[in-house]
């Protein structure tokens, strides 16, 4: 089952864990994240993310759905209300569909978000093409790797 502050457990307690940088070939800019849970035998994995004011997360296509709590600040799904999208202004809920593509998703504030994801998130280039397809295994892997030095 794991220990406290496992992701790979049943519990975490998210002031004990630190910081990580999210892996930068995924966002633009210094968005730090903690993994809380990952859950192999769903895909499902849930983390919360620290997200600077002009950071951003690259292009992706959610997979699976997903659930976030806005928890502080202000975020731009597929960019913006202005930009046919959704502006999510903290404390708010948000849901995203299965196949839900954003190509652009900022923080024009200092914003803080938990999320669960049921399912990968293909990262892709401006033609669609996938660059990088990221589900439980694969941030489980990230998170052992970068909190391991």
């Amino acid at each position: 089952m794991g220990q406290p502050n496992d992701p790979t457990g049943d519990y975490t307690q998210i002031n004990a864990v630190d910081w990580i940088p999210f892996p930068p070939p995924l966002c633009q800019g210094n968005i730090r994240w903690k993994l809380l849970h990952v859950s192999p035998e769903s895909g499902r994995w849930t983390a919360i993310f620290d997200c600077p004011k002009g950071t951003s997360f690259n292009r992706h296509i959610h997979m699976g759905p997903g659930e976030y709590f806005l928890t502080k600040g202000r975020m731009n799904v597929r960019g913006g209300t202005d930009a046919g999208g959704a502006t999510a202004v903290a404390p708010s809920y948000g849901y995203e569909a299965c196949n839900a593509r954003h190509d652009h998703t900022e923080f024009p504030e200092d914003s803080e978000f938990y999320m669960t994801f049921m399912g990968p998130l293909n990262f892709i280039d401006e033609a669609g093409n996938t660059v990088a397809l990221v589900g439980s295994r694969e941030v489980l892997g990230a998170w052992q790797a970068a909190t391991a030095r």
